[in-house]
């Protein structure tokens, strides 16, 4: 049977054998302009309503305006590479070999999925703690870091006088590049610990210590995944030099970031807590002052001659961290150097929840520190909840330094407390004590 659509003429007759298929209504017509809404009306613009949405703000090329810009430690990794020399900012920024554990560890903080609760009251999120004894106003303290006035001018002082001010840790590296004296008076009401590198003659080690101990350092932080030098092939191919080396690649390099070299220039010489003038490379450096030898029984040595709090950094493995603590150590650190030794090393982040098993399978009361790959404060927040008691930094805040001295310092600690805060509450969570496993969930297992 065939369907015809006829007119729309209601006096016409259908075919026969047709179906007659009435057609559509045709469309309204538009209303006119006078029945349209005021607010859908168009008019000329009136200066009255343009004034309000033109006002432009004066272009600000100041340090405080550059670095108010950034949100995140990204940017201020952008900032610093455009300020820095090639061969400080690559020291800082690069790994080992083929930066394999580095990319590992930062792709581990992203392959996470946080679970929040619902209806908490988190109109007020406390993110102080207790870190060996002592209290902490927030869940992270700055990490040791060699050569750090080499990065920019201010270097330890920066952050010990940063780390004072936001009422959390700073580390003081053997390899730092002022003295641990000159730190402690820097940052007097800071909280200061010292990194330790124990030498083959023990006599420089313990001269070392007793001048941590004077000058009110309370914690040592010995390191032990630098039985030799890693291959950092950035500083091979860029021929880091200590003090930087005036060639004709480093001239230009310099033509476009003057005020690195300005201040470089015009500033003491770099020295060391532990050496009083260097001249080499890094790497020479490094394996001038790194003990292949030690063994466990060295850190009974340490705990005998120490008698503030002891924490073992470039714990592992779970086996590792228990031997440590066993041989005294009141605390560790899970940190593969931030992937500046061993390539393809474990992941710190990844380790940490067998190592909070098994010291809870212990009764163990050991702090358990955790760095390498931080960079947001939520990467921080994970760590806790997955049983972290606190973390450290080390590129994150070399990235504020670099971008800016002490007020980059500054900017990166304010970033992370931010980011640590609002991602607390939208966990639901106020207080960090709340924090438990159930809150993240590692993707893919």
């Amino acid at each position: 049977m065939t369907h015809t659509i006829q007119p729309n003429n209601p006096e016409a007759t259908p075919a026969p054998g047709t179906t007659d298929i009435p057609a559509a209504p045709a469309a309204s017509p538009a209303p006119p302009s006078s029945a349209l809404p005021p607010a859908l009306k168009r008019r000329i613009p009136k200066y009255s309503d343009l004034a309000p949405l033109m006002q432009f703000k004066k272009p600000e090329f100041s340090k405080e305006a550059r670095l108010k810009r950034a949100s995140t430690i990204w940017e201020l990794r952008d900032i610093a590479k455009r300020r820095t020399p090639k061969a400080p900012f690559d020291y800082t920024d690069g790994a080992a070999e083929e930066e394999i554990t580095l990319r590992r560890a930062r792709q581990a903080f992203l392959d996470i999925e946080f679970r929040p609760g619902i209806l908490r009251n988190v109109s007020s999120i406390d993110l102080s703690t207790d870190i060996l004894g002592k209290p902490s106003r927030l869940p992270v303290g700055i990490a040791p870091t060699g050569f750090t006035r080499m990065m920019q001018s201010e270097g330890e002082y920066a952050g010990s006088r940063a780390a004072e001010a936001a009422g959390i840790p700073y580390t003081l590296s053997t390899m730092g590049t002022a003295s641990i004296e000159d730190v402690a008076a820097a940052a007097p009401n800071g909280r200061n610990w010292f990194q330790l590198y124990l030498w083959t003659d023990r006599d420089r080690s313990l001269e070392l210590i007793e001048r941590a101990a004077k000058a009110g350092n309370d914690t040592l932080m010995v390191t032990v995944d630098t039985a030799v030098a890693g291959a950092r092939l950035r500083d091979v191919r860029n021929g880091m030099t200590i003090p930087p080396a005036l060639t004709v690649k480093t001239v230009l390099d310099a033509s476009y970031r003057p005020a690195w070299w300005f201040n470089f220039l015009t500033h003491e010489p770099l020295t060391f807590a532990s050496l009083s003038r260097y001249t080499g490379t890094v790497a020479d450096l490094i394996n001038s002052m790194f003990d292949p030898t030690l063994t466990f029984e060295d850190l009974d040595w340490l705990r005998e001659t120490w008698k503030g709090k002891l924490v073992v950094k470039g714990i592992q493995t779970v086996e590792d961290a228990r031997r440590v603590v066993d041989h005294g150590a009141d605390g560790v650190v899970l940190s593969n150097h931030g992937g500046r030794q061993l390539d393809r090393a474990p992941i710190p982040f990844h380790l940490l929840p067998e190592v909070k098993q098994a010291f809870a399978g212990d009764n163990s009361e050991a702090a358990i520190i955790l760095d390498t790959g931080i960079m947001s404060g939520a990467d921080i927040v994970a760590a806790l909840a997955l049983g972290a008691d606190f973390t450290l930094i080390g590129r994150a805040y070399l990235y504020g330094l670099m971008a800016g001295g002490r007020a980059g310092v500054d900017r990166a600690l304010q970033i992370l407390e931010k980011d640590m805060a609002r991602t607390m509450a939208l966990l639901g969570v106020s207080r960090i004590s709340e924090l438990t496993p159930e809150h993240v969930r590692l993707l893919g297992k």
